[in-house]
């Protein structure tokens, strides 16, 4: 078996995945659901609701306020209790709808049974109206960026798709998410894709999976043998060649340039496992996004598990639905040990892009003290994107934005690799993220400039 990988950088962190053979269950519901209304990059949804409301699964309870923008579910049934702030993943006060749960009723426009849909059961559905259900149930990207998934069906003019690349690859150490998704629902996903290729007017798709997942290899791989549209490409196990620009090299041998460039910029639309298995609900079941698969995980955790959580539940019940807290030090994330961000309480509530809650315990759970850098050059070395990070971080302490934008420090996709792989333990990307933000709050100020004149 051929084996596939990207050219730049790359780590090899262990890779912990507890729960690969745990089967999903569904998630208990929330006493009190709570819906931040910034779930996606972009403007954050607008409330059409009001406290007091009645809503049901399936209800909108917040519209989509820009083009960047998405609107948002309910993932149960009862009253809003109040429209108020709750503090989410970043850490950050964010305005959300607090619903009060009374019992599992379904609006009457989702079709909850099991029968497999296919595009050629439904001739209605051009590209048009793929793209404009999509839209219409709040689907975004599930791998964690949370982009609204109908602008990346909808290129701009001077790009041309040739392809679709679903992503399988589920690099990030502990999370196993999209495998269980993978071994569950294949057909769903295939589907899927599916409709994602003829949303994007393509006669080819890839499913990009690394090597450490051979049964999902082997399933998929017997399911589109009588389709050669369809390929599934095996991949060297490499961190994080879930990135975007590193799957279209490894998929591809194409490179993507330095932003404004984007993956479709070489002929590629990038979709994650999860999200084409939420427009195959949203398309053919007209399921808007509202629950997704979420890995729950923890080397001292009892019981490490894969949910199909409704989205509002807060961490602490899917912890408690894994036998609590470790009785040690412990940090909780909102992601995996590479990209997750600590989260401040376990109040958090799960949301689209919500694909693991992993617990760290013990040493884990504490930094090493930093040390003076000994100009090694791993990060160089490690880096996906060719960058230099420990001069981006320099820069980013200096506040040289200037220098910072000409070192391409937007080209960062915040991977981790550069300060995983370092002897010192400097925190390396915490500068420069901090740095990037400047230089991207910079940019937009001087584009909006000259959009004024």
């Amino acid at each position: 078996m051929k084996l596939h990988t990207f050219k730049i950088g790359g780590v090899h962190p262990e890779e912990n995945k507890l729960s690969s053979d745990v089967v999903a269950v569904e998630a208990a519901l929330p006493k009190v659901a709570v819906f931040p209304l910034s779930q996606h990059i972009g403007a954050p949804a607008k409330p059409v609701v009001g406290k007091g409301d009645k809503v049901k699964v399936g209800t909108m309870i917040a519209e989509a306020s820009g083009f960047v923008s998405a609107p948002i579910f309910s993932s149960v049934s009862g009253t809003v209790a109040k429209i108020d702030t709750v503090i989410d993943a970043t850490g950050y006060q964010k305005p959300a709808i607090f619903i009060n749960v009374e019992g599992d009723e379904w609006e009457d426009r989702i079709d909850r049974s099991e029968t497999l849909e296919t595009l050629a059961n439904h001739p209605e559905l051009t590209p048009e109206e793929i793209v404009a259900r999509v839209k219409d149930a709040g689907v975004t990207g599930m791998g964690g960026a949370g982009f609204p998934t109908f602008i990346k069906l909808t290129p701009p003019p001077t790009a041309k798709a040739e392809c679709v690349i679903i992503n399988g690859v589920e690099c990030e150490p502990y999370i196993t998410a999209d495998y269980r998704l993978m071994m569950e629902h294949p057909d769903e996903i295939l589907v899927g894709l599916d409709l994602l290729m003829k949303a994007v007017r393509v006669e080819k798709g890839f499913i990009g999976i690394e090597e450490n997942k051979p049964e999902a290899i082997r399933l998929l791989t017997e399911k589109t043998a009588h389709d050669p549209r369809l390929e599934v490409v095996p991949l060297k196990q490499k961190y994080p060649q879930g990135g975007e620009k590193q799957l279209v090299d490894a998929v591809m041998n194409r490179q993507v340039p330095a932003p404004p460039a984007i993956p479709v910029s070489v002929g590629a639309v990038v979709q994650n496992v999860g999200t084409a298995y939420a427009v195959y609900q949203a398309v053919m079941k007209r399921k808007p996004l509202f629950e997704r698969y979420t890995t729950v995980t923890g080397k001292r955790l009892d019981h490490p598990a894969n949910f199909i959580v409704r989205m509002g539940t807060p961490f602490g019940q899917l912890i408690e639905a894994c036998g609590g807290l470790p009785d040690c030090d412990n940090k909780v994330l909102a992601g995996g040990p590479m990209m997750g961000k600590a989260v401040l309480n376990l109040d958090v509530p799960v949301c689209k892009g919500t694909n693991s809650v992993t617990v760290l315990s013990g040493a884990d759970a504490h930094r090493q003290s930093a040390q003076p850098c000994i100009r090694c050059g791993k990060c160089v070395e490690a880096c996906p994107m060719g960058l230099e990070p420990y001069l981006l971080a320099t820069l980013s302490s200096l506040k040289d934005y200037d220098r910072l934008e000409k070192e391409e420090v937007t080209s960062c996709i915040s991977c981790g690799s550069c300060q995983f792989t370092c002897p010192s333990h400097r925190p390396i990307l915490d500068n420069i993220l901090q740095g990037k933000g400047a230089v991207m709050g910079i940019i937009k100020a001087r584009n909006a400039a000259k959009q004024t004149k």
